[in-house]
């Protein structure tokens, strides 16, 4: 098949409207989970954690986060899995993956290890669950050391094993500790059923869907080599894939833009060879830099107006005086006076939505 040509106006284009940061917003959590594929968490709340501002960033001011309680933890819309919120309609897709797993020899021996330890878990949670880890007993009959992420208590790791076999599930939060259950009773027991093939082929759809426009590759970006179209982007060598569904979208009137403070870990900003060719920005993520290194601060979050990066906002709420504190807005070009009320607009919404009052250093 022949590649598509698109300029970088149109690509920038069919990657903002598939991460639902154009002015056409998004009007629930089940939405935006929907098209992104996932949500991701992180503790990081300089502002907000992760999860809330994505969010917000699509959704805007109608957001509360209890709206991502609710579709998690009662509707089961969502679901949790390695540190993200899904839509329960990739759970079928990532099944038989999920069957496989583990893939890797030595996770399979500590699993083969522990088949005791595995047994004791399933029979606490069928007993007495939902539970956090920190209910259940530690009975293991071989032990991983700590590895700077977990420690050697080895619960949380079996409990991270099986979700990915798909024997158990979080049920719930409370703050940043999960509740764990038997996957039976918090997926649905009715989803369609996919051979391996299909479940790939399809999820592969579903990420460039998200993406609108990805590089091919299995494991990283999760689209494959025939998924989509191909596509060339002027300016650029890589010869990306498209969802055609995206593409066909390009010849819809152009909507207008709007301002978007994105986390650092949203998945706008996942791509980092994308947002050079095709965004002409180079995002640093400079939360483990030394202070001294910093040039942008802490935990940044960059500023999307329209279809290009305009800046960076180096803020942080102080919840004991219930202030955002703007440390810097961080301008790559000088903002035009329409550009500079645009972001402040954007940014005494945020404030709004956290319910605090804006101060600058």
């Amino acid at each position: 098949m022949t590649a598509h040509r698109l300029t970088r106006d149109q690509a920038r284009r069919i990657i903002v409207r598939a991460q639902l940061l154009d002015a056409d917003r998004p009007g629930d959590v089940v939405e935006v989970a929907e098209q992104l594929g996932y949500i991701k968490l992180d503790p990081t709340a300089t502002i907000a954690p992760c999860e809330q501002t994505v969010l917000w960033s699509r959704i805007g001011w109608s957001y509360e986060p209890g709206q991502l309680t609710k579709v998690v933890e009662i509707d089961r819309l969502l679901f949790e899995f390695d540190g993200a919120f899904r839509p329960m309609s990739l759970l079928p897709l990532m099944l038989p993956a999920m069957r496989r797993w583990p893939e890797r020899e030595s996770s399979r021996q500590w699993l083969d290890a522990n088949a005791g330890f595995r047994t004791d878990v399933l029979a606490r949670l069928r007993a007495d669950g939902p539970l956090f880890a920190s209910d259940i007993p530690d009975t293991a009959q071989v032990s991983r050391p700590p590895d700077g992420w977990s420690g050697s208590n080895q619960v949380p790791l079996m409990l991270e094993f099986l979700m990915r076999r798909g024997e158990v599930a979080v049920a719930g939060r409370d703050g940043r500790h999960r509740r764990w259950d038997l996957a039976e009773r918090v997926y649905p027991q009715d989803l369609p059923e996919y051979d391996a093939d299909d479940a790939d082929r399809l999820l592969a759809a579903r990420r460039l869907q998200s993406a609108g426009l990805a590089r091919a590759h299995r494991y990283w970006s999760g689209v494959a080599k025939d998924t989509g179209e191909p596509a060339v982007v002027e300016g650029s060598t890589v010869t990306y894939r498209v969802d055609p569904e995206a593409l066909a979208a390009l010849e819809d009137e152009e909507p207008a833009g709007r301002v978007a403070l994105l986390n650092p870990y949203d998945s706008m900003l996942f791509d980092r060879r994308r947002l050079e060719e095709l965004f002409e920005f180079t995002y640093v993520l400079e939360q483990f830099k030394p202070k001294p290194q910093r040039v942008y601060g802490y935990f940044a979050h960059p500023i999307l107006l329209g279809d290009r990066f305009v800046g960076m906002l180096d803020a942080e709420v102080d919840r004991d005086h219930e202030l955002l504190r703007i440390n810097a807005i961080h301008e790559f070009l000088p903002f035009e006076p329409e550009e500079h009320d645009m972001v402040r607009a954007e940014i005494a919404e945020l404030a709004q939505w956290l319910g605090v009052a804006t101060v600058e250093r």
